[in-house]
């Protein structure tokens, strides 16, 4: 199956939907993204917008869900932003924290007001 991801004017998820592959599948038996956005539009009006997700994250970086932006630059859909301070890879579209998470096997959580990870308890 095929999904697609409806898209407001910001370019923010707002539903994801499934599309069977028949539908977005041409007569070359090739799939093009262009024929499951006309299905779409057919069901929900021509002026919505899409774009096709990969729920493996095959392609544009991982599966949509409500809230994500769809990048058109970056070509990948990117979860909203967690905290202020946060900044974005631009190799795999996820936010980072400013400070690397500690390895050492233990549970932390970000501390926004000190930019520091807390060991919870």
């Amino acid at each position: 199956m095929a999904h697609f991801a409806e898209l407001n004017q910001d370019n923010i998820v707002q539903r994801v939907i499934v599309v069977n592959n028949e539908v977005i599948t041409n007569n070359n038996n090739e799939e093009e993204e262009s024929l499951g956005i006309d299905f779409c539009k057919s069901l929900f009006g021509n002026e919505t917008n899409w774009a096709q997700t990969s729920y493996n994250g095959s392609f544009r970086k991982r599966f949509a869900a409500k809230g994500y932006t769809f990048d058109i630059t970056r070509n990948a859909f990117v979860p909203p932003k967690p905290f202020e301070s946060w900044v974005l890879n631009e190799n795999t579209c996820s936010w980072e924290a400013p400070v690397p998470k500690p390895n050492d096997g233990q549970e932390y959580k970000w501390n926004e007001n000190t930019l520091s990870w807390d060991l919870i308890i």
